[in-house]
């Protein structure tokens, strides 16, 4: 969810709350490593939770699902040759609906 969705969300329960609040509260999930920030340039952040995976994106609709394809830390750390504390893995890709939608054309 982004910051905005979860205000949304939110203000149903919490009229009262403002979005700068959810920020501050995302920031501070953030760093203390209880929830993980996913950015994808061109579009509001997400937030998600900390088990290991990755993504698949939609480049057309935005669309962020999540994908399970195991932990490939070894795999890059031999192909690197360095040791890796993290990554964050995202699969571009054109979704299902977005295809209906392109008419044929290719995704530039």
């Amino acid at each position: 969810m982004t910051a905005e969705q979860i205000f949304a969300e939110l203000q149903h329960s919490y009229p009262q709350v403002a979005l700068a609040t959810i920020y501050n509260n995302l920031n501070k999930l953030c760093e203390d490593g209880a929830i993980r920030k996913i950015s994808v340039e061109g579009m509001c952040d997400r937030y998600d939770h900390i088990q290991r995976h990755d993504h698949l994106v939609c480049h057309q609709c935005g669309q962020l699902l999540d994908v399970d394809l195991g932990d490939l830390t070894q795999q890059l750390e031999a192909k690197a040759g360095i040791s890796i504390l993290s990554y964050d893995l995202k699969l571009i890709y054109v979704c299902e609906n977005c295809k209906k939608t392109m008419n044929g054309k290719e995704c530039e």
